[in-house]
Formats: structure tokens, sequence, C-alpha cells
């Protein structure tokens, strides 16, 4: 691997940072906002529920922008919008900045999300061996990294604002100094003008699907896992905190290998297994008779559904012969789709039923990604070097 090479794969690695920090810091500090803004919780989630659909805007408008410009270019531009947008929402005198602080937090996050997975995925291809997963793993645990700062914080006299400032110290001169390593990603004109150069979109948006599917399953464990140990089975607060816990811990776990797994056997086998098992563990989660037994169905759910994400983007990417990133940043969309519906959905089949009602009903969610597993797997991509040329192309 050469300095080019390593370069690149630090940078992109700092745009995984970035985002999971700055994420993490958000979603952790909300009491914080509504208590500043005094909020109801239905004013807050209008709010905060703003960030994803932002986001998926972001996304799409970000793929575009790749098309044309490249990954780095939009990196560079959008990596440091999303730390400094969270300054302006930890300052934001009034409701009108603070929605003005979100949308751009919100768009800034989409955008991220879609160059950084192209970038990643470019990466991945030049190196010839499978990253992306390794790229998740270490943006779950600068997203623990922010929660435990955030934590901190919060049992500080420090400001909102200010604890919103330090990230941004830190993170934006960061982004700016390794930008210039990220690799270009966009397509060349040789591939372009080639009569291969399509993108076939009924895998992308089949995988899109599933992907949607998991995301659902991560928005209503995240949101309702400690709800239901503590209102459902009869735990302590403390011990219902764990539920998320031991789904986050696993999911991590899971990243860690998933890279080198999938070289040797596959995407599409990692895929569907991981479906099988993220279906067993949800039927846990939904009959599990006692605390200790669903905080295990909950860790079987994180290490039963960490392949598909990364691997999602992996496939869309294989299915873009114009290595525009297209693909990836329209499978991005899916992912706030996900997000979106998953806890309405949990929380309103809870308040009609039960929230172990509400975890069954991710079972037949979750079969979805099993039987699409077959969409996952890659199609010969040559994506082009640091040169403009297809890798293997006579130069």
């Amino acid at each position: 691997m050469g300095p080019d090479l390593r370069r690149a794969r630090l940078a992109v690695t700092v745009a995984y940072v970035g985002q999971g920090i700055s994420f993490a810091a958000l979603v952790t500090r909300i009491p914080a906002l509504q208590e500043k803004f005094g909020l109801s919780d239905g004013a807050l989630g209008l709010l905060v529920g703003l960030v994803p659909i932002i986001a998926g805007v972001g996304s799409v408008l970000a793929g575009t922008a790749v098309e044309k410009r490249g990954s780095r270019a939009v990196l560079r531009v959008m990596g440091p919008i999303v730390p400094l947008s969270l300054v302006v929402v930890g300052f934001a005198p009034d409701i009108p900045v603070l929605l003005v602080g979100l949308v751009a937090l919100g768009f800034g996050l989409g955008a991220v999300d879609a160059a950084m997975n192209i970038a990643g995925v470019r990466v991945q291809d030049d190196m010839g061996r499978s990253l992306v997963a390794g790229f998740y793993a270490t943006w779950s645990f600068a997203g623990f990294v922010g929660a435990l700062l955030a934590s901190a914080a919060a049992g500080s006299s420090l400001s909102l604002g200010l604890f919103f400032a330090l990230i941004a110290l830190v993170l934006v001169p960061v982004q700016l100094l390794v930008g210039p390593w990220l690799l270009p990603g966009h397509p060349t004109p040789q591939v372009l003008s080639s009569d291969a150069a399509t993108i076939h979109w009924r895998p992308v948006m089949l995988v899109g699907i599933a992907l949607m599917c998991v995301y659902i399953a991560d928005s209503g464990a995240s949101t309702f896992g400690a709800d239901y140990l503590h209102k459902g089975l009869g735990s302590t607060q403390s011990v219902a905190a764990l539920a998320f816990a031991a789904y986050a811990l696993f999911t991590v776990a899971g990243r860690l290998i998933v890279d080198r797994w999938v070289d040797r056997v596959g995407a599409v086998p990692l895929v569907r297994i991981g479906g099988i098992v993220a279906v067993v563990a949800a039927a846990g989660i939904a009959l599990a008779p006692s605390p200790a037994f669903a905080i295990a169905a909950f860790a079987l759910l994180g290490l039963g559904i960490c392949p598909a994400i990364p691997l999602a983007f992996t496939a869309a990417a294989s299915h873009d012969k114009t290595s525009s990133g297209l693909a990836v940043a329209r499978v991005n969309v899916f992912n706030y789709v996900g997000f979106v519906v998953g806890a309405p959905l949990i929380g309103g089949i809870a308040e009609g039923a039960s929230l172990r009602w509400a975890f069954a009903v991710l079972v037949p969610v979750l079969l979805v990604v099993p039987l699409l597993a077959g969409w996952f797997r890659v199609a010969p991509h040559q994506a082009p070097d640091h040169d403009g040329h297809l890798l293997g192309e006579p130069t």
C-alpha cells in the first residue's frame, strides 16, 4: 500500500470519526436543548425529526455533486459544516436560529454520509480488500467517545454552546489538514464514454430496501430498548440501559470482523447469515422472559445486522459502472428512511398494543434482509486510479 493510499485511508477515517462524534454529541444533549428552549415532547420530536429528513435531501444532492466534482471536493467543504452547525445549534438564542442550525446540520450529515461512503468504497477498491466495515466500526467507536464527552460536559458547568465549540475546535482543523489526502473519487471521461458505463438501478434499489429494514430495527432498538426492559420486563433503569450498551457493543465487535470474513466467504453468505441471526434475535427480544434474556437478544441483534450496513454500500458501488458514486448516495437515503420510520413504527404499535408486540413486528421486517441478500453480490468493479485510468487498463 503506497503512501497516497495510506493517507487517503486516514482521511476517510477522519470523516467517519467526525460524523460519529458530532452525531453522538447532538443526540446525547437533546435533553439540554429541550430544557434551554422549553420545548414540549411533541415540538422536540418535530425538530429532531427534521434532521434525518433534511439529511436525506443532503445525501441526494451530494450524489449529484460527487458525480460532477468528486467525493473529495464534497467532503472538504461539507465535513467542517457538520461541527460548525453544531456550534450554531449550541449558541442559538431562539427557535428560528436553532432551526437554521438543525437544517444545516442535517444537510451536512447527509452530504458527508454519502460522500464518505463513496470515498471509503473508492479506497477499498484501490487497495483491493474490504475496508468499509472497519470504517463503520470507527464511526461507532467515535460515537461512543462522543457520548462519553457529552456525559462529562453535562455534569460540568460547560454550556452547550461551548461544548459544541470545543468539538468543532478539534475536528475542523483535522478535517482541513487531511482533506487534500482524499482521493478524487469521481468518474473520468474514459469511464463515462464507455458503452459499459451504466448504473444498474434495480439491484441498487433492492439493496437499499434491505438497508432500510436494517435501520428500522436499529432505530427501534436504539429508541425503545431500554424502555422495553424497564416497563415491559420490570428491570431497573440501570439494568435497562444495558440493552443499548449490549446492542452497540456487539455491533462494533461484528464490524471489526466483517472485513476479514467478507474477503473469505463473500458478501452474500455474510449478509444472509447475519439477517437470519437478526430475525432470531428479534424473536428472542419479543419472547424474552427476563431482562437478562432480552439483553442477550439485543446483543445478538447488533451482531446480526452489522454486516448489511457497510456491505450495502460496497454492493451499490459495484453496480455503478460509471464509478460516479451516485448509486452509493441513493442507497444512503434508505438509511434515513429506515431511521424515520423505525421509531414511530415501534412507538405506534407499543401504544396500541405493547412493546413486546412492537418488537415482534421486527421479525418480518428483518426477514427481508436474508431474502434480498443475493443482491449484495459484488459485481466486477474497476475503480479509476489516481491518474484517471481504469485499474488494470494499459497506460
